[in-house]
């Protein structure tokens, strides 16, 4: 038995329409850099954004939200705050949701520490890179800041140990995707490397998940369409004008992208 499926296009067109059909009103609590980049991506699919940051307010938004993302790329005191009331409340109201733990790793003890307090809560999805699943796991990591120096190859296992552990999902992204729940695996070739040099892809496929997950029936494949869209969108979005066309651009592929024409 291989060790992943190759999850493919016609799979995703259910979750992709669910989108449009839908427009959930996803919650993000992500890092300053990449607010509007995100706020963008969720447009463009069909998604409703909101970064209600505060702490007075993000448990009560919660409870209205269809799902949320919690993103710890720039956490401070005041954020780490918001970001436990919030996903303790997503708990309490099974309210689906997706933590991004940016650039966790012994070098950086306090995010990782509250990465592992987010763990307590029951993550619905876990998004990371390759070397951020491997130190959430309390592994050995290679990794510049965010970037990871791993394969999603080399930690699929580890993956697959966080997600049972957690009974959680985990999609790691990288040069392929693997999206799995312990059990069952799926794999995604393709993207572009211009994904890697463009600020805040990876983030804002972390809200693309929280998108997905959002009243689905299929959380694992709701995953997997998310991380395959923006794959496609890489692929597909102009590198022929240089970095800041192509950022552009992939608001433009994701905003038009039409499953039923791959």
């Amino acid at each position: 038995m291989p060790i992943a499926q190759p999850f493919q296009t016609a799979q995703a067109i259910t979750f992709i329409n669910h989108i449009k059909q839908q427009c959930p009103l996803v919650h993000c609590i992500t890092n300053d850099v990449v607010q509007n980049f995100t706020a963008n991506v969720l447009l463009a699919i069909g998604a409703s954004p909101a970064m209600i940051i505060a702490e007075q307010e993000v448990e009560s938004f919660v409870t209205i939200a269809d799902s949320l993302l919690i993103n710890i790329g720039t956490i401070h005191n005041s954020t780490a705050n918001s970001m436990r009331l919030a996903a303790k409340k997503a708990q309490q109201t099974q309210t689906p949701w997706v933590l991004d733990p940016v650039a966790v790793g012994p070098a950086l003890s306090y995010r990782t520490n509250i990465a592992h307090q987010l763990l307590s809560f029951n993550p619905t999805v876990i998004r990371g890179n390759a070397s951020e699943i491997l130190a959430l796991n309390g592994q050995n990591a290679s990794s510049k800041g965010p970037d990871s120096q791993d394969s999603t190859q080399s930690a699929l296992n580890t993956a697959k140990a966080l997600a049972q552990q957690y009974q959680t999902i985990v999609a790691m992204t990288g040069d392929v995707d693997y999206i799995t729940d312990g059990n069952t695996t799926y794999s995604i070739t393709g993207g572009d490397i211009a994904l890697t040099k463009v600020t805040g892809t990876g983030c804002s496929l972390s809200a693309m998940v929280a998108a997905f997950i959002a009243n689905s029936p299929d959380p694992l494949q709701a995953t997997a369409s998310a991380c395959l869209m923006m794959k496609k969108a890489g692929e597909l979005a102009n590198k022929q004008q240089g970095l800041g066309t192509f950022a552009v651009s992939i608001l433009d592929q994701l905003s038009t992208f039409n499953p039923t024409h791959e």
